[in-house]
């Protein structure tokens, strides 16, 4: 019998080490190996092993610091019950209590694993090689993952100095080439916010043609003047698309379930990018707990306790000296410029993990009120303002 070149039980040998180290393995495109890496805020585990501590939080992720709701936690367990069962791949039942809510129609919702998840199932549907997004910068790191991975360019907007958005230079940066405006708000990381009346004249000043994100992950904690881009721009723009998470204020970060409301037209174009039974059962039955009357009401508890604390250490640092922007997020952010890196790694060495963003500054999450006591007490050892 002729060898098919494979032996019974382990892979053939490569034909000799020179070979091996000639051939590329597969032929990547250009467009993903040029791709940053999305690193995520790094585990207090990671921490101690690296500086050989013990006890150390972690202040990096933005994550809720409370459990889900008692109602979330009995339903998922509940749903585990059904995991040999393929779930709905377009999650209907979250998508008919997301409409209901919102007031808005079925065709108008759609759900994702996370945010995230429909921000690449946007840029898929939108970007082709060649073409530009544009948003304000430093903003969500995600952003240029997804529009390079499709081959496009993210045009990126400096802030302003009061770590703000300048939107008039975001609607001078759109051209012919402009497919997308990513607007992150409360931004990721400096926690700084835009009112719906500024993203409404944003939108009324561009083409018709060039879709409008606006990124609501941290909604609930954000002032409520800022104004609802779901009230007040869904029904003037068809251009505009509204996203936001389960993530943050309702404890279900590992759960991954997010949403976008938008004209259907747009709805049914991240549809078709969909992964089948991308939003698993397990976190679309959270979903519809977390929309419960007493899951929302526990939420709400938390999301207070969360903005009470935020004052609270940001009134702490800025009597310290500290500069810190207006934090509408559940994070705060200090603008540290060169003094970056050391800060973080002399916070990590005394166990309190936050996000450098290097040569920038760091993004601190808010967390229990001992974790932002053991925040406040290291900071005061490592660094001073200047």
């Amino acid at each position: 019998m002729r060898s098919s070149g494979v032996a019974r039980g382990r892979l053939a040998p490569m034909s000799s080490p020179e070979s091996h180290i000639a051939a590329a393995v597969g032929r990547v495109r250009p467009a993903v190996d040029a791709l940053p890496a999305y690193k995520p805020g790094k585990a207090a585990e990671q921490a101690e092993r690296e500086h050989n501590i013990a006890e150390a939080i972690k202040l990096a992720s933005n994550e809720n610091p409370y459990p889900p709701p008692a109602a979330v936690v009995e339903a998922v367990a509940e749903a585990c019950r059904s995991g040999n069962i393929y779930c709905d791949h377009r999650a209907t039942a979250v998508r008919e209590a997301l409409a209901d809510r919102l007031q808005l129609a079925v065709e108008q919702v759609t759900v994702g694993a996370g945010s995230v998840a429909l921000l690449y199932q946007l840029a898929t549907a939108y970007i082709d090689p060649g073409d530009e997004a544009v948003t304000p910068w430093i903003s969500f790191e995600a952003y240029p993952i997804s529009v390079q991975t499709m081959g496009g360019t993210l045009v990126r907007v400096p802030l302003t100095a009061g770590h703000v958005f300048d939107l008039d230079a975001v609607a001078a940066a759109v051209t012919e080439r402009t497919k997308l405006v990513l607007l992150a708000t409360p931004n990721n990381p400096t926690g700084t916010a835009v009112s719906t009346a500024a993203v409404t004249e944003l939108a009324a000043s561009i083409p018709g043609d060039v879709l409008v994100l606006v990124d609501e992950a941290y909604r609930e904690f954000a002032d409520p003047a800022l104004g609802d881009p779901v009230t007040e721009l869904l029904p003037r723009f068809d251009n505009v698309a509204v996203a936001r998470t389960f993530s943050k204020a309702y404890g279900l970060a590992s759960l991954r379930v997010g949403y976008v409301m938008a004209h259907p037209e747009i709805v049914s174009a991240i549809d078709k990018c969909l992964i089948p039974f991308n939003v698993n059962g397990l976190a679309q039955a959270a979903a519809l707990a977390a929309l419960g009357d007493d899951a929302a009401s526990e939420a709400q508890a938390h999301i207070d306790a969360i903005k009470a604390e935020r004052g609270r250490v940001a009134a702490a640092l800025a009597a310290d000296g500290w500069d810190i922007p207006d934090a509408q997020a559940n994070f705060v952010w200090m603008h540290l410029g060169d003094r970056t890196d050391e800060v973080c790694i002399g916070l990590e060495r005394r166990g309190v993990v936050v996000r450098p963003f290097s040569g920038i500054g760091i993004r601190v999450t808010i967390g229990t009120p001992a974790q932002n006591d053991r925040f406040l007490t290291t900071l005061a050892e490592v660094a001073q303002p200047v």
